[in-house]
């Protein structure tokens, strides 16, 4: 499948992550901390310059988080992404279906 769609969303904040399972049945736990440091939004990035998949993470669960952060709501953008809304103000940030898919978590081995 070349462009996945999630099938299922759950924010758990008590786990403090955000499940996906998508279309081609591949389930993704991102961490709540480790996805609001990999913002896409041209703030967190630190200039257009730094913007587009060059700069995007290789592995989420390497970033180092400043410090624990929940998600207040979620919203749907059109039918292509998720713009949280992060407990300590910021949303900006747009995370289109194909980001969060090369952002999912290597299953643990």
């Amino acid at each position: 499948m070349n462009n996945p769609k999630p099938t299922s969303i759950t924010l758990d904040k008590a786990a403090g992550q955000l499940v996906i399972t998508w279309s081609d049945n591949q389930t993704c736990a991102y961490p709540l901390s480790h996805l609001r440091e990999a913002c896409p939004c041209v703030e967190c990035r630190g200039g257009h310059q730094n913007m587009g998949r060059q700069s995007d993470p290789t592995d989420i669960l390497a970033l180092q988080p400043a410090r624990s952060y929940g998600i207040e709501s979620l919203e749907l953008v059109g039918n292509y992404a998720l713009q949280p809304f992060w407990d300590d103000g910021h949303h900006t940030g747009i995370y289109t279906w194909e980001y969060l898919k090369r952002l999912c978590p290597a299953e643990k081995r």
